[in-house]
């Protein structure tokens, strides 16, 4: 059904400038992430690149730059796998940027093989949660400063088959990739929702949203059959760009000022698994606290 809808709709669009506003993005030298700083460089953004691979993310800015026609595009290192590179990178930030007006945190590690962060967290939780989770700490004061702001977290529909598992987050007793991915996903959900209780009336919001099947790199660790049957759904697929639109959509749509919270998909409010989980959200929340040894009350 909502295919179908999706099919009549007239594709969402917006001529909203951000002249002068600051974005961060993460993971966005290639895929949907960088196809959200051609957008948001279009409309006269300054836009940096938080990213683990510099050479790729030079040869994005230089992507960038040509396609989107502004020179306000740069990069800098940022490896959410470690929590001493991200600390470094918000350090840089807080120190060199006046204001930070939008945050999307759309890096991410997908059905990988086990592996751990520098900090010893299971890959995919570790960067997709607990690594965004930190950045976005250490970074909250300035997004204050510059309210109107807007915090994203690029999540997937993959969420939904999800469960948060408090007792061994980390994967340790068994690890079953897909169930790491959704787990991590969920996360991103549930973080999106626990975050806006605690910015009620300070002018910064947040979303969380679905990009949609989109064909990208984070599909290198499928297995031959798994690249079988999305070949089949080919059609329904959409590339970066058309992928990049919901994410786009959360961080520019007037309409959305005075949501937050929420999770979107196809350029529209979308219904969530974790709707009526705020109690699994605050103990989550908790967790990430203990495991980063952070207050954040």
């Amino acid at each position: 059904l909502n295919l179908l809808r999706n099919l009549f709709r007239a594709p969402w669009s917006s001529d909203v400038r951000l002249d002068g506003q600051t974005a961060v993005i993460t993971g966005a030298n290639s895929g949907i992430g960088k196809e959200t700083a051609i957008d948001l460089a279009k409309r006269g953004a300054r836009v940096i690149l938080a990213c683990r691979d510099m050479e790729k993310a030079q040869a994005a800015v230089t992507e960038i730059i040509e396609s989107s026609g502004s020179d306000s595009v740069l990069c800098m290192k940022l490896d959410l796998s470690d929590s001493k590179s991200i600390r470094e990178f918000a350090e840089a930030i807080n120190k060199n940027e006046q204001k930070l007006n939008l945050l999307i945190n759309n890096a991410g590690v997908m059905v990988c093989p086990y592996g751990k962060t520098a900090d010893g967290f299971e890959m995919q939780i570790g960067v997709n949660h607990f690594g965004h989770f930190l950045l976005t700490y250490l970074l909250l004061d300035l997004i204050k400063r510059s309210a109107p702001a807007r915090i994203i977290n690029v999540s997937s529909m993959a969420h939904s088959w999800g469960s948060i598992n408090l007792e061994d987050i980390n994967s340790e007793k068994s690890y079953n990739k897909n169930k790491a991915y959704a787990q991590s996903k969920l996360a991103n959900v549930l973080f999106t929702r626990s975050l806006a209780k605690r910015l009620e009336g300070t002018g910064v919001t947040t979303y969380s949203l679905h990009p949609g099947v989109v064909r990208t790199d984070l599909w290198r660790h499928l297995s031959a059959p798994e690249r079988f049957f999305i070949n089949l759904a080919k059609p329904f697929t959409k590339d970066s760009t058309q992928g990049a639109q919901t994410t786009i959509y959360c961080a520019v749509e007037p309409s959305l000022e005075k949501e937050s919270g929420g999770y979107y998909s196809d350029c529209a409010p979308a219904n969530t698994s974790a709707a009526g989980k705020d109690e699994l959200a605050e103990k989550l929340w908790e967790l990430s606290c203990k495991m980063l040894s952070l207050t954040w009350e």
